[in-house]
């Protein structure tokens, strides 16, 4: 009878003991979802969206079509007359783009229509 006590206690450890490894090397290889804001002041047409968007998805990234959008303020100071926001994989791949030659490339094209008065990247806890 010990016997069957000893086996089951056994068994039991090693699910519990296999169940915490799994979820632990899960946990290592999920990165935290990020999303970059930029508050804009559309200057012109901006004849540059479309290759913007094509720049952010060619690098993995979501646009959330949000650039023309109606933004309300609800505290502070005014709100910015425009909000872009991208959703990316995580903060590297944010910042992979932001520094990678497509966007680079698009700077004058973007300097002619569009004014940023801030751009940063936010992490997302899950």
């Amino acid at each position: 009878m010990k016997t069957r006590y000893t086996i089951a206690l056994s068994l039991l450890a090693g699910v519990a003991l296999g169940g915490a490894a799994i979820q632990g090397l899960h946990a290592q290889g999920s990165k935290l979802k990020a999303y970059s804001i930029s508050e804009n002041e559309l200057t012109a047409t901006d004849a540059s969206l479309p290759a913007v968007r094509k720049a952010i998805a060619d690098h993995h990234g979501r646009s959330l079509l949000t650039l023309t959008g109606r933004v309300v303020g609800v505290e502070g100071g005014a709100p910015p007359k425009n909000v872009g926001i991208v959703e990316w994989d995580s903060v590297d791949d944010a910042m992979a783009f932001f520094k990678s030659k497509a966007w680079a490339d698009l700077q004058a094209q973007r300097a002619q229509s569009v004014k940023t008065q801030r751009r940063y990247v936010v992490e997302v806890e899950k």
